[in-house]
């Protein structure tokens, strides 16, 4: 039996272009896969077929061949023996050539660098850091250990004993990964000689043992800016962890908390407390003195017949803005202060005796009082109805 033509099997035209046919290859090896289709023979042949075919089309110099001169152009052991004598192909390499399109970033697969690590850069670290509201008001500079690695100075980072500089790695020479063949299928796994590093250190540096990198807290100085909130993110560049074998060092993140405020509690720039003030003075009407976040005071006018749940505001006493963007607000916040008026506790004769008259005393001086009660006899009234 004749074979197919090579584009017929993979369905596509002779003037498709190299991504058209790897387009056309793929989706083809993944309906006629053995896997997919319970190991059926026909199948099995149908995609050994395919991967014939692609494994010719995929290739510049044996498809312009086989545009010329067809099958006959690798009968005989034409074009290096491209027939391997069994007209079938090399399906692992077809395969192996989609299935690193596909996944070639996972496997190690950088650019046309074949994996190679020579060096690698360190990880990032985060640290946590608690402020007081007093802190984040003002700003400050805070002292912080940070436990991880640093390079190794004894061999430089290079993890070789008197910085010798690594030797390429001869089971994968250089690459990182090794090839092994599993039925159709090419896989690359991670070089069990040098790990991955593409490179392996033959007298290894006695304090780092060739990681190029040793464990060791460090102290530093942190600039918290004013107006810093729960959640705000700190990045130092470098002061991660050290990278192996001589690699960039990754970045150090400090995530700030802001520790709840015994008076203050804060939303955004703004700041809010509550503030008691007697039964006399929310009456009569009065000062009171108020703190503020800077460890100031202010005095505030409490107006007669206050009621609790009254705020007063004072103009930028809040918190300070974090950055002065283009656009943003740069001025601080205000402060809102919530007025609680206190029932008195613990009455002396007299002070009841002064509160009964007082009681005594009708007069319409109490509104809410009086119109919740109306509301309350209309209800009545309309149940009754």
């Amino acid at each position: 039996m004749s074979k197919r033509d090579y584009y017929d099997v993979l369905g596509v035209g002779r003037t498709a272009s190299a991504d058209e046919i790897k387009k056309a290859y793929r989706s083809k090896a993944k309906e006629l896969h053995p896997d997919r289709n319970n190991d059926c023979k026909k199948s099995e042949a149908a995609f050994k077929e395919v991967n014939e075919a692609y494994e010719c089309l995929k290739d510049g110099q044996r498809k312009a061949a086989y545009d010329r001169f067809g099958h006959s152009a690798f009968e005989h052991g034409g074009m290096g023996g491209f027939g391997r004598g069994n007209g079938q192909g090399d399906f692992g390499s077809a395969f192996a050539d989609v299935f690193e399109d596909l996944f070639g970033d996972m496997m190690g697969r950088r650019g046309g660098q074949g994996g190679r690590q020579r060096a690698s850069r360190g990880q990032d670290l985060r640290y946590n850091l608690r402020v007081s509201l007093e802190e984040a008001f003002t700003g400050i500079q805070k002292a912080i250990t940070v436990p991880g690695s640093v390079a190794c100075e004894a061999c430089s980072g290079t993890g070789a004993e008197g910085s010798v500089e690594p030797a390429t790695c001869p089971t994968c020479s250089g690459m990182g990964k090794v090839r092994a063949s599993q039925g159709f299928f090419t896989v690359e796994r991670t070089c069990p000689t040098c790990n991955g590093q593409g490179q392996i250190i033959k007298n290894p540096c006695q304090e780092c043992h060739g990681a190029g990198r040793i464990e060791k807290e460090r102290s530093l100085s942190v600039n918290i800016p004013a107006g810093v909130e729960t959640g705000t993110r700190i990045r130092l560049a470098g002061e991660g962890e050290a990278g192996m074998r001589g690699g960039p060092a990754g970045d150090l993140y400090i995530f700030i908390e802001v520790k709840e405020h015994p008076i203050f509690i804060r939303d955004g720039k703004m700041l809010a407390c509550q503030i008691p003030v007697s039964m006399a003075t929310a009456a009569l009407g009065g000062e009171i003195e108020v703190p503020t976040i800077d460890g100031g005071r202010s005095r505030v006018k409490v107006p007669s017949g206050t009621q609790s749940g009254k705020q007063l505001r004072l103009r930028a006493k809040g918190m300070p803005p974090l950055r002065h963007g283009a656009g943003m607000n740069g001025e601080p916040g205000d402060m809102l202060i919530e007025l609680a008026v206190e029932t008195p506790v613990n009455l002396t004769a007299r002070q009841k005796e002064l509160l009964r008259e007082f009681e005594d005393i009708k007069a319409d001086n109490s509104p809410q009082t009086s119109g919740f009660f109306q509301k309350i006899k209309g209800f009545w009234d309309e149940m009754k109805s």
